[in-house]
């Protein structure tokens, strides 16, 4: 593994994706530069359940359906990665039509067994959100990594790794590709307080002492942040399936904006501008991704193998299918 010693790294955004990338590259000795104009978790990975979800999330969303084998990868880069808490409950199927996710589970190839009350996966897992916020904030100032609460400019001193979710705009012509997904989530209390995480068709239940996280709207082509009633209703509506009398709990809810690709994989790797990596486009599952993505871009910057996925990742690809039309 080559060492990054002395180069000067800028780090647009201090989301997950930002954060993990920020850690890996001071931990290779880059001397690192955060800026975010947003306070520590006002964002899109603060307004999260923090699911490390590569078995459901490869069953239920179709832009996610062929990459099962990125996601595991993803997902096992956590375990030697920073001291956060992993919770490996696994995941539950409570929706309809349990022999047909069964069947869609086994055409995956994922593991999973029948219970009394749907198919379970134990290789789906998730944290917390703020409290893993919280460690990589510390471990990356630890590293030496500086934090600066302004937005970035290409003209930044280094190179510029562009991790900023749904802003950046203008910093790469690659997020031309990009589609914002405004979600809302609903924080309630009084809903389970452990176990696996509950699934259905459009909703899931991530449970947790304080408030269990209800989620997620997915609502393409919208930046704003208003949270509407309408959503909040049908979201409380679809989460009765999970866990009855749940829509007459005192809930929070909380929007955020995430981007993706026409293929439901990031943006990660060189742009056509000189000195600008990416890292960008993770649609719902930016905590899923990041180690993995963090990997990459530092096997970029020390010009070493990028690794299997870089293809797959690649940001250019959507530009030479542009070509080849």
């Amino acid at each position: 593994m080559t060492r990054l010693t002395g180069k000067q790294v800028t780090v647009a955004g201090a989301g997950a994706l930002g954060l993990v990338i920020a850690l890996t590259l001071a931990r290779r000795g880059a001397q690192v530069t955060v800026c975010d104009p947003a306070a520590p978790g006002d964002n899109a990975s603060g307004v999260a359940a923090g699911m490390l979800a590569p078995v459901f999330e490869a069953a239920l969303d179709p832009a996610a359906a062929g990459h099962l084998d990125l996601f595991r990868a993803a997902r096992d880069g956590w375990t030697d990665f920073a001291p956060v808490a992993l919770n490996r409950t696994g995941a539950l199927w409570r929706g309809p039509d349990a022999a047909g996710m069964e069947a869609r589970l086994d055409a995956l190839g994922a593991r999973w067994r029948r219970t009394p009350e749907g198919p379970f996966t134990d290789e789906d897992w998730r944290l917390d959100p703020g409290a893993a916020m919280t460690v990589l904030f510390a471990q990356a100032a630890r590293a030496g990594v500086r934090f600066e609460t302004r937005a970035v400019e290409v003209r930044d001193v280094g190179p510029l790794v562009v991790a900023t979710g749904a802003g950046g705009q203008g910093l790469a012509p690659e997020l031309d590709h990009l589609t914002p997904i405004k979600g809302h989530i609903l924080r309630v209390a009084g809903g389970p307080a452990s176990g696996p995480v509950l699934r259905g068709a459009g909703v899931y239940l991530c449970p947790d002492p304080a408030a269990a996280v209800l989620g997620a709207t997915m609502e393409f082509g919208r930046f704003d942040l208003r949270v509407e009633a309408d959503q909040v209703a049908a979201l409380k509506h679809l989460g009765e399936s999970l866990w009855p009398g749940i829509s007459g709990l005192r809930a929070r809810a909380e929007t955020g904006v995430r981007v993706g690709t026409p293929d439901g994989l990031p943006l990660v790797g060189p742009s056509r501008r000189d000195g600008v990596l990416l890292a960008v486009g993770a649609r719902r599952n930016g905590w899923l991704l990041a180690p993995l993505v963090a990997q990459v871009i530092a096997a970029y910057f020390a010009g070493d193998d990028p690794g299997r996925w870089a293809a797959r990742l690649d940001p250019r690809r959507f530009d030479n299918k542009d070509t080849d039309a």
